[in-house]
């Protein structure tokens, strides 16, 4: 069967700038969902579906069998709905196997002792290179570190699901300095991507619409991405890794960063239940002077 029978639907979440992927063969039924959001609101501390029961729906009207949760690494900006897709459908959650380097880290930042850092809240690993199916489809996996350790592109026919590494042209590309990033590393897998051929098309997973631009996107080229305000020809690895490290010192933290990555690095899993049956994410307080906290 072949690549041509690949099909894409969109969804956007406006509150996380976020772009998930309905994915899937034509000929077989049978798909994947990249990048799903999980609602949450992070001043009532309330979750919800809704965001993930619009793809799970929309799937159903194609008569669609959902074979896998496909993430592109472990998100600081939203909470995954991975869980209740696996839950509804019995899909199996994926992501690169540098996810384990993400929990090593994270671990004792969140002080998260019933953490397991092997990766086994995942159904499965990647690894760089490697290659899978959806129905039909072939899938190739792409390591490309520097936004975190465990980012990863996910390549089907000419289409290439890029995460946080890129964003649209006029954009430019993603921040370095989460624990574990580099902007070295990330200059160096935007450059893996670009030498693919010129007509790929490239589906960003955020879009925060680029000054003088008016409506969101997320679907460009490789040959367009060449011209990327960040990494366009001409701009070396040492004026990219100066612009980046500059750029990110001027950022402030996702609002979602500190539950993000605590339910994301456990496959979108929330920490376990306390002994009142409630479940509590946490806030690691880090005082400026040691004698601020008493």
């Amino acid at each position: 069967m072949s690549d041509a029978a690949l099909q894409i639907e969109a969804f956007f979440d406006e509150p996380t700038n976020t772009v998930s992927y309905l994915v899937f063969d034509g000929l077989s039924r049978h798909g994947a969902v990249i990048d799903p959001v999980l609602d949450y609101d992070h001043k009532s501390g309330e979750v919800d579906n809704r965001s993930v029961d619009t793809v799970l729906a929309r799937a159903k009207t194609l008569g669609l069998t959902i074979d896998w949760v496909l993430e592109t690494h472990a998100h600081a900006d939203h909470l995954s709905g991975a869980p209740y897709i696996r839950a509804k459908t019995g899909a199996k959650v994926g992501i690169g196997e540098h996810i384990r380097d993400v929990q090593r880290i994270f671990r004792p930042i969140f002080n998260m002792p019933d953490l397991k850092t092997d990766g086994s809240d995942f159904d499965r690993l990647f690894v760089d290179g490697e290659r899978f199916s959806i129905g039909g489809l072939t899938v190739e996996v792409i390591h490309t570190p520097g936004h975190t350790p465990a980012c990863v592109a996910y390549r089907i026919g000419d289409a290439v699901f890029v995460g946080d590494t890129l964003f649209m042209p006029d954009y430019g590309t993603a921040r370095a300095d989460f624990p574990g990033g580099d902007a070295r590393q990330l200059y160096r897998s935007i450059h893996k991507l670009l030498t693919l051929p010129p007509q790929t098309r490239l589906f960003m997973c955020h879009d925060y619409k680029a000054p003088g631009r008016d409506v969101y996107a997320w679907e460009t080229t490789v040959a367009a991405e060449r011209n990327n305000v960040h990494v366009r020809a001409g701009i070396s690895e040492d004026d990219f890794a100066a612009m980046r490290e500059k750029r990110d010192s001027t950022l402030s933290a996702p609002t979602l960063l500190l539950p993000s990555i605590q339910v994301n690095i456990r496959a979108g899993k929330f920490p376990p239940a306390e002994s009142n049956g409630v479940r509590y994410l946490l806030i690691p307080v880090v005082a400026k002077h040691s004698d601020v906290i008493a």
